[in-house]
């Protein structure tokens, strides 16, 4: 931390920095991942040469200092879950899509995403470390890799849709369970791995959205694939990966998607 210039920084003097600010920085910029943290409430934001790098601004100079004008899009993109962070949560995002600034241009670039609060001397939670690690490829079960065969979940509240999909699915060799609302869903998830989650996206109680964000925090290499009578709009804005089906649909349409997962 000795060799970095702190001139721009709104942390004061270093003599006045509390113990977890100079563990964690200590850590951040020896640290060949893209790592940055958000210091207090006021948002000061301080990163590594390797966030700079590759998913700075353009001007973004390590190891930074500043409350940012823009949040960058690592803190922007849910509010929600960085609210769940300040109050305590670690959390990770799996294949998480960003845009960046890159080349005088906007693009897309897929992270895996933690988030792992940072607290002071008394237990309360200071700051916020986010590090972006490359995006992981959904892992298959060993039945999987082995000779095709997946786990599915399904999540349907009609019996007969319910009935139907589990006999496609179990007609193309896979490993079929069956529940008919999501809160009956975690219930199965959290005693059991699966491959993917296929479910319905408008059940009683808990919606298929809320039941597949849930899903993902407990068994982050779940592939969710969502099937429903209504427009596409209601998963086309997703703050996690997921494929979406219309119904009805057909015995080839699902073994085009089941194919698009391995």
């Amino acid at each position: 931390m000795a060799t970095q210039d702190w001139s721009r920084s709104e942390l004061g003097p270093q003599d006045g920095w509390p113990h977890a600010l100079r563990l964690v920085l200590d850590v951040m910029l020896n640290t060949p991942l893209p790592m940055l943290l958000m210091w207090g409430r006021q948002q000061i934001m301080l990163f590594n040469q390797a966030y700079a790098s590759s998913a700075g601004s353009a001007n973004a100079t390590a190891p930074g200092g500043a409350t940012p004008t823009v949040p960058p899009s690592a803190w922007s993109w849910n509010p929600q879950a960085i609210e769940r962070a300040w109050n305590g949560q670690s959390l990770v995002f799996p294949r998480q899509p960003l845009k960046l600034w890159r080349d005088g241009r906007m693009a897309e670039t897929n992270f895996d995403l933690h988030y792992t609060p940072v607290r002071d001397a008394s237990g309360a939670v200071a700051g916020i470390l986010c590090t972006l690690a490359p995006a992981s490829a959904p892992p298959l079960s060993t039945a999987a890799a082995n000779d095709g065969q997946l786990r599915i979940l399904v999540v349907e509240d009609n019996q007969d849709a319910q009935y139907l999909v589990c006999e496609m699915l179990r007609a193309f060799g896979h490993e079929v369970s069956a529940v008919a609302d999501g809160e009956a869903a975690l219930e199965v998830l959290a005693g059991a791995s699966y491959d993917v989650l296929f479910s319905d996206v408008s059940l009683p109680g808990m919606s298929g959205v809320e039941l597949g964000r849930q899903a993902l925090q407990r068994q982050p290499q779940l592939r969710v694939v969502f099937a429903s009578g209504y427009s596409e709009s209601l998963t086309a804005h997703l703050d996690f990966p997921a494929v979406s089906m219309q119904k009805p649909y057909d015995i080839e349409q699902l073994q085009r998607v089941l194919n698009s997962l391995r």
